[in-house]
């Protein structure tokens, strides 16, 4: 095979942070290649000088043999290079086709040419054996629609090699399983992959080789299908860690959070959440699954007062809490992980230090009277970031200059670094954290029950509500199913109830 790609003694260095150093890497056309490591090891900030958002301060980049300097996206893409966010990029407004085709619209005079511009997208979507309706808004598209839509705009621009930052983050076992499906079809018509994520059992089953990556360097590559999860780990973090499931010890006693006949509407005034029942007991994980849409989300907001019920009532320990403002519901004990870091977990031009305190600030120790009692608020800031191994320069620096795994572990510091909490709701907590971060979070939830808590924990990483879960339930078009305790056959009950099998 002939190299596709290759970084040679890439160096990159930012204030205080040396993001890589002397960094090579060859990857040969045609294949997947996994890049792994924690946070801050220095994959993301490669894939960006791949793809020319950053310029390194020393080495070179060789595409097919020839040294190239990618001054910008531009430069990347024109030499056949495509990246697909974490964090997807399209405008909800416009279809999936004109997304797709956004900066190289075909033309007709001084006009789109509408026509042409869906047939030349659709014979893409073709070519690379695409399902996708091209007609539809970005707005109205499913989460794995919305990645496929990524990916095309990728090739439709004639991308060779395609670099996939963390692209099962927000995806279903079933939406992975398509996505590898597609994968191996683009590899089969000579595309390469440079595949950059944090769940390792995805990496063994869709990679080729795999590159370990840990402070800011190359720890070694292997060929994936001579190593296993354990080994890659170890190589990730420089010690054992732990795999598996890792929940062995339940303290469920009495309900700590009821939830009767709770009915609420979407955005677009749908039923999202259809007279649902649940019972969450102190010292409990109970796992939610299902595939995104399907009423999750809504009844989350609902329990916190951030979206109105039809009808229903909600109590912690027996006191009723709906129709309760937001501040009212996070001090009768519950505390809350969002789902989305970004658009309701921080406010991304505050300070570390601004963010921890948000939602306390009115309170001991935070504040006495009408002011904020800095040092003791640094003081715990400090701890908190030093307990949730947050990388950052400082407390007072801005959060959105932080990596999202970090601006997660801002998040879980906020929420899960007080210990009086009666009621946790963990919506993907661990999204985009790697594993030394994901096994502390994982652990202090475990402790939160041996406390006397509950836990509601809410992920798209079914492995995870596997791990951690004594119970679990899936939503479905709006309605909830019981999978019943955790045993062996537990994660073939989810996997059928998710897709509306085994009825309720």
């Amino acid at each position: 095979m002939s190299e596709a790609i290759a970084v040679k003694n890439i160096t990159k260095v930012f204030p205080n942070v040396i993001a890589n150093n002397r960094v090579n890497i060859a990857v040969n056309e045609g294949e997947i290649r996994a890049i792994v490591g924690e946070n801050g090891a220095g994959k993301t900030t490669l894939m960006k000088i791949l793809y020319g958002l950053y310029h390194p301060d020393s080495g070179s980049i060789h595409i097919k043999g020839v040294e190239r300097k990618l001054s910008s996206p531009r430069d990347a893409i024109s030499r056949g290079i495509g990246m697909v966010h974490q964090h997807f990029m399209l405008v909800p407004s416009f279809t999936i086709a004109q997304n797709i085709v956004l900066g190289v619209e075909p033309m007709k005079g001084l006009f789109v040419n509408e026509e042409k511009l869906v047939k030349s997208v659709k014979e893409v979507s073709a070519r690379y054996g695409f399902d996708i309706n091209v007609d539809k808004l970005a707005a109205d598209a499913s989460v794995g629609e919305q990645q496929r839509a990524e990916i095309l705009k990728s090739l439709y621009r004639g991308a060779e090699i395609l670099i996939l930052d963390e692209p099962t983050a927000v995806l279903t076992d079933m939406e992975t399983r398509e996505l590898f499906v597609m994968l191996r079809r683009l590899v089969d018509k000579g595309k390469t992959i440079l595949f950059i994520s944090h769940k390792l059992r995805e990496v063994l089953e869709i990679s080729d080789f795999t590159t370990v990556m840990r402070n800011g360097q190359v720890v070694g590559t292997v060929k994936t299908s001579e190593t296993d999860q354990h080994q890659l780990a170890e190589m990730m973090v420089g010690r054992e860690t732990i795999g598996g499931r890792i929940r062995t010890t339940c303290y469920a006693k009495d309900t700590v959070l009821k939830v009767e006949n709770l009915s609420v509407l979407d955005s677009r005034d749908l039923l999202a959440v259809d007279n649902i029942n649940l019972d969450l007991c102190n010292g409990e994980i109970l796992g939610v699954a299902g595939v995104d849409g399907n009423g999750q989300e809504e009844f989350i907001e609902a329990i916190m007062g951030l979206r109105p019920i039809i009808n229903g009532k909600i109590t912690i320990e027996g006191k009723e809490i709906q129709g309760l403002s937001t501040r009212e519901i996070r001090e009768s004990g519950i505390a809350y992980v969002p789902s989305d870091r970004y658009r309701s977990g921080i406010a991304i031009d505050a300070m570390v230090w601004e963010n921890i305190i948000t939602g306390e600030y009115y309170s001991k120790p935070y504040s006495k009277g009408l002011t904020l009692v800095m040092n003791k608020i640094i003081t715990i800031t400090k701890e908190l970031v030093e307990k949730f191994q947050v990388s950052t320069p400082g407390v007072k620096v801005k959060t959105g200059n932080l990596s999202g795994g970090n601006i997660q572990r801002v998040i879980a510091a906020r929420e899960l670094g007080l210990e009086n909490a009666k009621v946790v709701i963990a919506s993907q907590p661990t999204r985009g954290i790697d594993i030394a971060g994901t096994e502390a979070i994982r652990q202090i939830l475990i402790d939160y029950t041996s406390r006397g808590a509950g836990v509601l924990l809410l992920s798209a990483d079914l492995d995870e509500v596997l791990a951690l879960s004594d119970r679990i339930v899936v939503f479905y078009g709006g309605k909830i199913s019981d999978a019943g305790y955790w045993d062996e056959g537990i994660r073939d009950r989810v996997g059928q109830l998710m897709t509306g099998g085994l009825g309720e």
